[in-house]
């Protein structure tokens, strides 16, 4: 079989090129540095693409937009909760965490019970969830404990560790999609919810555990993100709301569902970040990359839908 015709190839040879036109910006010096920097960073991409991967994979429709909130609102939580206090912090991964389980729920009871398409259930409830984080917050910016931050920005065998953190949820989730009952009705429902409900797929059951999923990733991304950065801000995860959908569609997993790459979803986070480092180096602002990162994502979905409308 042509190993091109792997979605996710493509993720990561578009890394690659990345990489390699940032490092001729710099004459080639850093190289080392950059790809450390991708890695630390990208992780954060990665782990809220691969919550977004498995909501989008129920099909079409479903996203959750609540991702940005609910990162701030767990992080937030979670620092207030250990206020800098050594040995804390499996009490505020325990916070962060039940965050997400409580957002998910929520996310997925609005879409339920009120009968409400995704897009507007999550929009909604980010708005509660943010102005919780504000109450919450008041302006106040607390560290996390000195522990848990050198955890966050230290490295093992010379990668970040969050970057194993993130690695460890994608064998997770590649596992959890190829080898069992759970993975296969996820796909069975994305490629055809009727059918699936036909077939006897508990298709509510699956919807309900992918949303609390997705919500719990990016709980323990905003977590690590508030630890990694030196403490949690309102505006902490308004970056992952485009980005968590760029890294599904740019990693190569279908748009209309039913289809995922795990692979793909850490290609196109290094992609990502490595674009923005080479639109910094020009100077660009974050309206260039918001661009940028949109005419991609459109770029991608056209070329995708071309390759159906030919096979």
């Amino acid at each position: 079989m042509n190993p091109l015709s792997k979605p996710w190839i493509w993720s990561w040879l578009a890394a690659a090129a990345a990489f390699g036109l940032t490092l001729g910006l710099t004459s080639g010096r850093g190289a080392g540095e950059l790809a450390y920097a991708a890695l630390s960073f990208g992780a954060f991409a990665a782990i809220v693409g691969l919550g977004q991967m498995l909501v989008i994979t129920l099909g079409p429709g479903n996203v959750d937009l609540s991702i940005p909130a609910t990162m701030t609102l767990a992080a937030t939580l979670a620092l207030k909760a250990m206020s800098s206090d050594a040995g804390t912090a499996f009490l505020g991964l325990g916070i962060a965490l039940a965050v997400g389980l409580g957002a998910g729920l929520a996310n997925y009871a609005l879409i339920f019970l009120l009968r409400l398409p995704p897009i507007i259930a999550t929009l909604a409830a980010s708005l509660i969830y943010q102005s919780i984080a504000i109450w919450s917050n008041r302006g106040l910016r607390i560290k996390p404990p000195a522990g848990l931050a050198d955890f966050a920005t230290g490295r093992f065998l010379g990668l970040p560790n969050v970057a194993w953190v993130g690695l460890g949820l994608a064998i997770v989730v590649w596992v959890l999609l190829e080898r069992s009952v759970w993975g296969r009705m996820l796909l069975a429902t994305g490629q055809n919810l009727r059918v699936a409900r036909l077939a006897g797929v508990p298709v509510e059951l699956v919807r309900a555990t992918t949303y609390v999923t997705v919500a719990v990733f990016a709980s323990l991304a905003g977590y690590l993100l508030a630890s990694f950065s030196g403490g949690a801000a309102l505006n902490m995860g308004a970056e992952y709301l485009l980005m968590s959908i760029a890294v599904v569609v740019i990693g190569g997993s279908s748009i209309a569902g039913g289809n995922s790459n795990v692979p793909g979803v850490w290609g196109a986070a290094l992609f990502m970040f490595l674009v923005v480092s080479m639109l910094n180096s020009y100077g660009a602002g974050a309206g260039v990359r918001n661009v940028l990162t949109g005419t991609i994502i459109i770029a991608i979905v056209i070329a995708a839908s071309t390759r159906r409308d030919r096979a």
